[in-house]
């Protein structure tokens, strides 16, 4: 008895102890333990910011969604189930089919969907099946500046693209949660229901006009149509602000429906492209001659169909006798050999620092996703034909908006603007909160662009390049540009880079616009296949 006494009380002192380390020492450890294995927390999505056009009019907006799913131990026939349900929810039957199969007590059967549709499957009273409200991105204007705006990704809350993903953060907001206290999926009425509430993301308004952009994406879709082009691009910027207000590049895509969609057609090639821009690079010849001291307008040179320079001749477009032409006169007939006598004058060193000061080799400060920086070759790589190839726009790289950009800084008075693309953010409350003024910089003289735009008139008159650009009632300034293009494929020239910009009104300016036309068959010329897009986009 004393043994067996002995005993118990051994068992009873270690029954006592643990009781004592539940109870007390691990009381608090084991209690959250516990409540974390009855917890369930829930994501609630933050709405996501709308992308408006200048006027307010959405490009991009979340709209309420639901999302189907399934208890796939309720179901009972998933044959019948998926052939109900495929109509509704818009996905074949035998993908649904597969979805409703197996042991998972929650799975998604469709994501998305429009809530009428939610309805109609909770409608169908198909046992454990459910909705669960979200948020769907929509795209309300389709393929409109879907290069510029961007697309989401399949859960709609991260931008993959365009202005959806430079400012993700400012859209998307922060998420909130809920954690709630259930047992066996049921939720336990006295238990632990707290829900921190979502912050919604702010809006973007941006600079872009939905009306020019139409014009101007449906007038490069028809050109690029027409031309059996590669590709096609239109800018159209106020010069003095650097807003731009319209921006298309095409083939596009419909961000509500990018699943066959091309890598290509997904970037905004106004930005991320990189080319060779031939003849319209000619003004910046012309401006660093002039601010330089070295020549102006009237300033005559005697220009021949072909020079030779270093171990290369270089040619005109077309043959010619030899002809005494002014500065003015060389930019009018687009002569190559012409702006090589001229960036002479310049100097190498200091026309390379010319083409620096216009932008070039950097990007433009807009801040789009991927933008490209061009490329001007350094000094010390220079070959001996590499200046005279500059001087007429090929052997450097440049994008649509970055020669944009060289003409807005000439109608300017030779004030670069980086360019502007978001005006303001309107938070949930409405408050808009305008964008930040951008930064200026002073490229060359008041007096050196004037003279220049001046010249560009002399391009669009009976004897210039682009005498088919004349709008009725204003003056008009630009320039033609028609690059040999590099092929990728090769490393080699294959086709053409066809260009025209072009400023309005030229006595008084205030927009500019640059249209690119890329590979074009047949036609190949800047007055071909740039100017009856300016032309209709301006006049309008």
């Amino acid at each position: 008895m004393r043994w067996v006494t002995y005993i118990l009380v051994g068992v009873l002192a270690v029954f006592g102890v643990r009781l004592l380390q539940v109870q007390v020492v691990d009381a608090g450890a084991l209690a959250d333990r516990a409540a974390s294995g009855r917890m369930d927390t829930s994501i609630l999505t933050a709405k996501r910011g709308a992308i408006l056009d200048s006027s307010g009019v959405p490009l991009a907006q979340s709209v309420d969604a639901s999302n189907v799913v399934v208890d796939q131990t309720l179901v009972e026939d998933p044959a019948d189930y998926a052939k109900k349900l495929s109509p509704i929810v818009g996905l074949p039957a035998d993908k649904i089919e597969a979805s409703l199969k197996g042991d998972k007590r929650f799975a998604y059967v469709a994501k998305a969907v429009a809530p009428d549709a939610g309805q109609r499957v909770m409608d169908l009273e198909l046992p454990g099946m459910a909705t669960e409200p979200t948020l769907k991105r929509d795209y309300p204007n389709g393929a409109l500046a879907a290069s510029v705006v961007g697309f989401v990704g399949g859960d709609s809350a991260q931008g993959m693209a365009g202005v959806e993903l430079e400012l993700n953060d400012q859209l998307a907001g922060k998420n909130g949660e809920r954690r709630v206290e259930v047992v066996d999926g049921k939720l336990i009425p006295t238990g632990t229901d707290v829900e921190k509430d979502p912050v919604p993301g702010s809006s973007v308004k941006l600079t872009i006009d939905r009306d020019l952009q139409f014009i101007a994406q449906d007038a490069i879709t028809r050109q690029v149509r027409e031309s059996k082009a590669e590709s096609g691009t239109v800018i159209l910027m106020d010069v003095k602000s650097g807003e731009i207000l319209a921006m298309a590049s095409v083939p596009t895509i419909d961000p509500n429906n990018i699943g066959n969609a091309r890598p290509e057609d997904m970037q905004n090639r106004a930005v991320v492209e990189a080319f060779e821009p031939g003849s319209t690079s000619k003004i910046m010849t012309m401006a660093a001659a002039i601010n330089e001291g070295k020549a102006e307008p009237s300033t005559s040179f005697d220009v021949a169909d072909t020079i030779h320079r270093g171990t290369r001749d270089f040619h005109d477009h077309s043959p010619h006798e030899p002809y005494k032409l002014t500065l003015a006169g060389i930019l009018a007939k687009s002569s190559n050999t012409g702006s090589i006598q001229v960036a002479e004058r310049v100097g190498p060193e200091k026309f390379r620092e010319y083409l620096t000061r216009f932008g070039l080799g950097q990007p433009t400060g807009l801040g789009f996703p991927g933008e490209a920086g061009g490329y001007v070759p350094p000094i010390d790589e220079w070959t001996d034909s590499t200046f005279p190839t500059l001087s007429f726009g090929q052997g450097l790289s440049l994008s649509a908006l970055q020669i944009t950009s060289v003409f807005q800084t000439m109608a300017n008075d030779g004030v670069r603007v980086q360019p502007k693309l978001i005006a303001a953010t309107i938070d949930d409350n409405g408050k808009e909160v305008p964008a930040a003024e951008p930064p200026t910089t002073k490229v060359v003289e008041p007096e050196t662009a004037k003279k220049v735009l001046k010249m560009m008139e002399g391009v669009v008159s009976e004897e210039g390049t682009a005498n088919n650009a004349n709008i009725p009632g204003y003056k008009v300034g630009g320039k033609t540009g028609t690059a040999n293009r590099v092929d990728d494929s090769c490393g080699c020239y294959k086709g053409y880079t066809s260009s025209f910009i072009g400023v309005v009104p030229a006595d008084d300016p205030q927009l500019v616009a640059a249209v690119i036309v890329q590979d074009p068959q047949g036609a190949y010329m800047g007055s071909d296949n740039g100017v009856p897009v300016f032309k209709e986009l301006m006049t309008a």
